[in-house]
């Protein structure tokens, strides 16, 4: 992924609708968000960031009991440092002069990530709030319409993510127990969605989101996209994908955390 945001630095020529997919590692009582930027037109994936949060909702004695014997878990400044490394990545593929059209849907973590920037004239923020629904099936308000338009782009790729990896489904028995893990899985699913997938299942254009920013010429097959072995060192890979790269990000309740230390990886 990084190999192919290299070629679109100074490129970036659409609005990218940002929003963080809410999955679990180990347990429910580590939660974390993926912060996911998507191309407004293209659907392009432009990367992935993890953003571990504090279970939320409300819990039983018992639940509570659980959560207070479990090892702490560093949020490594969840939402907000996560869409601030979101907010750098996408000021590197800045067309000059031109700012950065952020949809977010109204979540204070990316106001305060633009505003930490250093540099807020180079964004312009839209946002888009998550109005009230009504019982499922009614029918949605002028306010949920709009909402729904702006940000249907990343709202689809959350819809894939559920259904075609196993272990994000809402009711599963099949979830996964490191966060490294299930980021990695992540990132592949990104570049298959980016440079093999079509954009659409519905419609007979079967281009793919890298196509569509002239990446590719035509959709890749497997073979191809793992044809050619990249090196992180030869790459301008974000500091945390690295650390991503390097299985840094342990998850505390599990006995051992295997990290990435092959001599020819690099």
């Amino acid at each position: 992924m990084a190999h192919s945001l290299r070629h679109l630095e100074g490129r970036l020529q659409e609005p990218v609708v940002l929003d963080h997919f809410e999955t679990f590692e180990f347990s429910q009582d580590f939660p974390f968000g993926v912060a996911t930027p998507v191309g407004s037109r293209s659907w392009f994936v432009y990367g992935v960031d993890p953003a571990p949060h504090a279970r939320t909702g409300l819990c039983s004695p018992a639940q509570l009991a659980r959560l207070a014997a479990r090892p702490l878990r560093a949020s490594r400044g969840g939402y907000t440092a996560s869409s601030a490394r979101i907010v750098d990545l996408l000021l590197r593929l800045r067309s000059p002069g031109v700012p950065v059209e952020l949809v977010g849907d109204g979540h204070p973590a990316y106001d305060r990530a633009v505003h930490r920037c250093g540099r807020p004239e180079t964004i312009r923020l839209q946002r888009f709030p998550n109005p009230r629904r009504g019982p499922k099936g009614s029918p949605r308000s002028p306010e949920a319409i709009v909402r729904d338009r702006a940000m249907f782009p990343v709202d689809a790729l959350h819809a894939l993510l559920r259904h075609t990896i196993a272990h994000h489904r809402r009711e599963t028995i099949a979830f996964g127990r490191r966060l490294n893990a299930l980021m990695e899985r992540l990132f592949l699913t990104a570049v298959w969605r980016n440079f093999v997938k079509g954009r659409s299942e519905r419609r007979p254009d079967r281009s793919t989101p890298a196509m569509r920013l002239e990446l590719a010429a035509e959709p890749w097959s497997w073979r191809r996209l793992l044809a050619r072995r990249l090196f992180p060192g030869r790459e301008n890979v974000p500091t945390n994908w690295l650390y991503l790269y390097d299985r840094n990000w342990p998850t505390p309740i599990l006995p051992s955390n295997t990290r990435h230390r092959l001599k020819h990886a690099y």
